[in-house]
């Protein structure tokens, strides 16, 4: 799979890189971070919250509202699925990682979506790239045998636990709060996942 650099003039339709700020703090308290064999995600950590960076990041990447700030951490190379925000998402890599990103624009009335049309970007170990609400996307990918860690900064509350039932349309997508899930068939994902990635799932190794 061809891997692209984040400041190619294609990621630009996906989001941009996030400059002006000192993203040193954030990547050092996700340096600390604990290493996985498989994929980990943690929504909300009171160490990557407290940096100065994650205060500025509330303060004008989102315009004073409450954020909450994760890490996603492991080891992956395949995409397994896509999923999407009604927000952005601040990515800060706290090492080099492999971005795999689509458009919603692209998905079909009946939610299906062909990865074929998706492109991978390499994400620099120090930078920081903001993901529009419409650009598909799932966890970060590894670069050669490395673990990646990435900090995920997005709006409070995002991916807990629904506490409502959801059914038809574009509801039967949403898996957790502010989170609407596509999945591939080979992803492995839990039962009830909405499955509409059509085509191979891709392997950033290939």
């Amino acid at each position: 799979m061809e891997i692209k650099k984040i400041t190619d003039e294609a990621f630009r339709k996906y989001g941009k890189v996030v400059q002006g700020y000192d993203f040193g703090p954030l990547v050092e308290a996700l340096k600390k971070t604990p290493d996985y064999d498989g994929v980990a995600y943690e929504p909300s950590i009171a160490e990557l919250e407290a940096t100065s960076t994650a205060a500025e990041l509330k303060r004008r990447t989102y315009g004073e509202q409450p954020i909450q700030v994760g890490y996603c951490n492991g080891v992956n190379y395949k995409l397994n699925a896509a999923e999407y925000h009604k927000s952005s998402e601040v990515n800060v890599a706290a090492t080099d990682a492999i971005l795999i990103v689509g458009m919603l624009q692209d998905v079909t009335d009946g939610f299906t979506y062909d990865t074929a049309k998706m492109e991978a970007f390499l994400l620099p170990e120090g930078t920081a790239v903001e993901i529009y609400a419409t650009t598909l996307h799932y966890a970060p990918c590894s670069v050669g045998d490395g673990q990646f860690k990435v900090g995920i900064v997005l709006p409070a509350g995002t991916n807990y636990p629904l506490e409502e039932a959801h059914g038809d349309w574009e509801d039967a997508l949403i898996t957790a709060k502010n989170k609407w899930l596509i999945g591939h068939a080979e992803g492995g994902l839990d039962a009830g996942a909405h499955i509409g990635l059509i085509g191979k799932n891709l392997d950033v190794r290939e």
